[in-house]
């Protein structure tokens, strides 16, 4: 599965102004559901809430991937911010979060789910990308930095 698939321009925000965890998870959320007839934002919030109660998923390098399963979810959805100020996360690193990508999956969902996000901690490694990814003015250009990065990986 390409990255660029889980997050279709509509699931992508820039310059999010969300000013904590819960906030940006609730954007996460609402970005997910909004364009998924079939869950609700409140269906993927509490997913990707439940699992940050099991350990957080702030990974370093002010990224965070929250992820979770939905129990009448069909198929993998993601969603892509960058807020406009850096969060306090409970990161991994103790640094403050501004790139995060969501991703639920059904509920017996595996491989998958895996597969997806290891591809999203690779491209969150490379510092360039951040470096990309911090200074994009829209969600187009976000988009196409994904793009761009797995066409190379």
């Amino acid at each position: 599965m390409q990255l660029t698939e889980l997050i279709p321009l509509e699931r992508i925000a820039c310059n999010v102004g969300a000013n904590s965890k819960k906030r940006a998870l609730e954007e996460l959320s609402e970005l997910i559901a909004g364009s998924e007839g079939r869950i609700t934002s409140s269906e993927v919030f509490d997913s990707l809430l439940n699992r940050e109660r099991l350990g957080g998923t702030g990974v370093g390098h002010g990224v965070a991937i929250p992820h979770g399963r939905l129990k009448n979810g069909t198929i993998t959805l993601g969603a892509l911010i960058k807020l406009d100020h850096a969060i306090d996360y409970d990161a991994i690193d103790n640094q403050p979060v501004d790139l995060l990508f969501a991703m639920v999956v059904p509920e017996e969902s595996t491989e998958e789910h895996l597969q997806a996000l290891a591809k999203i901690a690779a491209m969150f490694n490379d510092a360039g990308m951040r470096e990309q990814m911090r200074s994009a003015k829209s969600p187009v250009d976000l988009h196409e930095l994904v793009r761009q990065w797995q066409q190379t990986h």
